[in-house]
């Protein structure tokens, strides 16, 4: 896929230029190998549900995730969009030293 300068800056900002863009990423990885509610992502990541609550909001309101679902059984999962230029996201997850 084309690279889209906007969306890197996007991802830039939303993983290493600002406090817990490390976590955002583990939670996109753990979404792309499986779609999850928050309950779910806090026990495989071993983070508070509060903080996957406010990092899912951050991902959700600028598109990089859906959710399917209601309330607590929510599930969420990659924006299709997104998934097409996981390249990208590959890429500044090792320029900034995120490791698997």
């Amino acid at each position: 896929m084309s690279d889209d300068p906007d969306f890197r800056r996007l991802l830039l900002f939303l993983l290493g230029g600002s406090r817990g863009g490390e976590n955002r990423a583990r939670i996109i990885r753990r979404l792309r190998d499986k779609p999850s509610n928050m309950n779910q992502l806090a026990g495989d990541l071993g983070l508070q549900y509060k903080a996957i609550q406010h990092h899912v909001r951050i991902l959700m309101n600028n598109s990089l995730l859906t959710s399917s679902g209601d309330k607590y059984g929510n599930v969420y999962s990659l924006n299709p969009w997104f998934e097409a230029h996981l390249d990208v996201f590959d890429q500044i997850c090792g320029k900034l030293g995120f490791k698997e």
